[in-house]
Formats: C-alpha cells, sequence, structure tokens
C-alpha cells in the first residue's frame, strides 16, 4: 500500500509505548493525539513560556497538506490549558526534518491558579489534515532548514 498520510514514531521515541492516533468516531474530524510523557504545566506567570508537551509523533502527508493541531475541547473549562498559537500548523516539509526528524509538539499555557500534571497517555488535543490552495502568482521556493520555528530562518 503507498503511503499518503499518517503518523509514525519519531526518531528517540521508538519502544517508547508510543500510541498512534486514532478517531474515536467514524464522522470525527480528528485524530486523538496523547503525551508521550509524564509532565507539569505550571500555573501562568506573566513573562513565562509555554509548555510543549511532546507526542512522540511526526506525520507525512502530500505536498498541498498541513496538519492542523487543535486543543481538546475540554481542556480550558476542566484542566485550564491553552494552546500558546491558538492553532499548531504543521506543514509537510516538517516531517523527517534533520533537526528533530518531524516530531511535533502541542505548546499550552495553564491559566488556572495551581499546576496541571499531564499523564504519559493522556489525550492532550487532536490532529487533523487538511488541504490548502495558493495563490495565482505564488512563488515560493525556500526549503526547510531544520525543526521547530525554522522557517523564518
Amino acid at each position: 500500500m503507498e503511503k499518503v498520510r499518517g503518523f509514525e514514531i519519531a526518531k528517540g521515541w521508538e519502544g517508547k509505548e508510543i500510541h498512534m492516533p486514532v478517531r474515536k468516531t467514524k464522522y470525527s474530524a480528528g485524530y486523538d493525539i496523547e503525551a508521550a510523557e509524564d509532565c507539569v504545566v505550571p500555573a501562568f506567570k506573566a513573562g513565562q513560556a509555554p509548555t510543549l508537551i511532546k507526542t512522540g509523533l511526526k506525520a507525512y502527508m502530500p505536498e498541498d497538506e498541513y496538519l492542523m493541531l487543535c486543543n481538546r475541547s475540554s481542556n480550558p473549562k476542566k484542566k485550564g490549558l491553552v494552546m500558546a498559537n491558538s492553532v499548531g500548523i504543521i506543514d509537510s516539509d516538517y516531517y523527517e526534518n534533520p533537526d528533530n526528524d518531524g516530531h511535533f509538539m502541542f505548546a499550552f499555557y495553564n491559566v488556572k491558579s495551581e499546576d496541571v500534571e499531564i499523564k504519559k497517555g493522556e489525550c492532550i488535543g487532536q490532529a487533523i489534515f487538511q488541504k490548502y490552495g495558493i495563490i495565482d502568482d505564488d512563488n515560493a521556493e525556500g526549503e526547510r532548514v531544520g525543526g521547530f520555528g525554522s522557517t523564518s530562518k
């Protein structure tokens, strides 16, 4: 079978019991993504960086698609977790990049007054594959040279 789109274990996460994302119902748009390890998202303080929750996963897809990372609808109310970037975008050329093999993570702030513990295997968000269009006179020719945050380098 030809690979078109999907998830794989990122390098360095092999043998660590990372679960492949699944959709829970046949009409769900998103694949549930789990935390790859236990972590703590500290209560918010002005000026702090978001907490990156590791997934141990990378995603492959056609060139005209991206993977959208979204928060779980229950996270803000139940846990106080909001995504630092509102929505994460994983480009197709992020897959197997030389910096981190395409390992994607979720960036969270915790708006509650107490720290929030995330356990390995706990669902932290969802991922949705999407097609995108480009404008008629698009002339982008740059190539990815790294991993997280490398687009403007």
